[in-house]
């Protein structure tokens, strides 16, 4: 093979090595940010109850916004339109 045809394996090789070093970069963050709250005197299992509303929360928002969205086609106006409406800050 030419080593024009090895190109793209050995970029896609190098592109795969960047990643799982970033990736292992990451995960390093994560244990060190995981250290200073379990330092910091909170629990996993704390941890574990705050991530779970975390996603509770996101969720219910998704479903809002999604709602909102489909009131806002229905009305033909935009979704920022709707906030004053509801009482919503943009930031919500």
């Amino acid at each position: 093979p030419s080593p024009r045809s090895c190109q793209p394996n050995g970029a896609n090789e190098e592109a795969l090595r960047y990643e799982i070093k970033e990736l292992k970069q990451k995960d390093l963050a994560l244990d060190q940010e995981i250290a200073q709250l379990l330092s910091e005197g909170y629990s996993l299992e704390e941890l574990e109850k705050h991530i779970s509303l975390l996603h509770e929360y996101n969720d219910i928002k998704d479903a809002g916004q999604m709602l909102l969205g489909k009131l806002a086609v229905i009305r033909g106006v935009t979704t920022k339109q709707l906030y004053p409406e509801y009482d919503l800050e943009l930031s919500d």
